[in-house]
């Protein structure tokens, strides 16, 4: 008994060390050690795309808008769905809201419904943002409940803002940017799964 102690004790403590060594160079992790107070951990704007063969499943999700309606995909079935991750407080989201709204414009009438979610302000404030920055598509309000947070939780992570994730039209994650994008990525982004037979 006490050898199994001992073996269980050792095992813990190796976990423990690789855990932490796994940490050390985590930018979102850094940024978060670092205390300055900005409110929020910025992306490190990293891009990833994945093939059509290695999508999973369709991610299931629902939830209240500021408007008070509720959206789940099941609505967005046959639809590029493209998705921000957003607070208004969060400076980057705020930096790129105005190219979002270019973007949105861009792929009006081409089958694709941007959707916010927004993961720390109540709906009066996210009105106010939608009002200040001419934004018209809806947004989650996901600060109470965190469940469209969590049913992407392996793409996209919780403290970093904004982040935007492309949702091709059979509901599975298909790109994302963590962090601000680039106006030319997210577009061709886009456009690759749009143009998706």
């Amino acid at each position: 008994m006490i050898g199994l102690r001992k073996f269980a004790a050792a095992a813990l403590a190796v976990s423990a060390v690789f855990s932490l060594s796994a940490c050390a160079n985590d930018p979102l992790a850094n940024q978060f050690k670092a205390g300055d107070n900005k409110n929020y951990i910025a992306g490190d704007g990293s891009v990833a795309e994945f093939a059509e063969a290695n999508r999973g499943e369709p991610i299931v999700w629902s939830g209240a808008t500021e408007s008070g309606a509720v959206l789940r995909n099941s609505q967005l079935t046959g639809v590029v769905v493209v998705m921000n991750f957003w607070y208004a407080g969060c400076a980057p989201c705020r930096a790129e809201a105005k190219d979002l709204v270019a973007m949105n414009r861009m792929f009006l009438g081409k089958n694709v419904q941007f959707v916010g979610v927004n993961v720390r302000d109540t709906a009066p404030t996210a009105l106010a943002f939608d009002r200040t920055f001419d934004i018209t598509w809806p947004s989650i309000i996901d600060a109470q409940s965190g469940s469209v947070l969590l049913a992407f939780t392996g793409i996209v992570t919780p403290q970093a803002v904004p982040t935007t994730i492309v949702i091709d039209k059979k509901g599975r994650v298909a790109a994302r940017i963590l962090g601000r994008f680039e106006n030319s990525t997210l577009k061709a982004m886009i456009q690759r799964v749009v143009d998706e037979k």
